[in-house]
């Protein structure tokens, strides 16, 4: 009973951690992105389908709507803060790159209603 017990514990927490996005990626410098209009639109781009996208764009654009979905439950902590740091810089700066964004992701506005504290703060 104590070897079920385990293997089902170890089995569940592998589970669990299989259901995380991949970190790969984590260590794109944000700030180097939010710098530059270039590889910011060309992230915008991706995201829309008007361009083509780096192997984290993909990545991103596989994974966004099921973080919108879940409220990033599968982020690490370093693409939590990514994402508040994109959105915020979009929101201020780039309007309407966020409005297109917006338009493709959240035609509803579920998303924005449900995180508007959030991204305000």
């Amino acid at each position: 009973m104590k070897t079920f017990l385990l293997i089902f514990i170890a089995a569940t927490g592998s589970y669990v951690f299989a259901e995380k996005y991949t970190t790969k990626y984590d260590n794109v410098d944000i700030d180097t992105i939010i710098k530059s209009d270039r590889l910011l639109l060309n992230y915008v781009n991706c995201l829309l389908d008007r361009g083509k996208c780096t192997p984290d764009g993909l990545e991103l654009k596989k994974v966004l709507p099921d973080a919108l979905l879940t409220d990033c439950s599968k982020c690490s902590e370093t693409q939590k803060k990514g994402s508040k740091k994109i959105i915020r810089h979009l929101i201020d700066n780039k309007p309407n790159w966020y409005k297109e964004l917006e338009e493709k992701y959240d035609k509803n506005g579920t998303y924005k209603i449900k995180y508007e504290k959030e991204i305000r703060a």
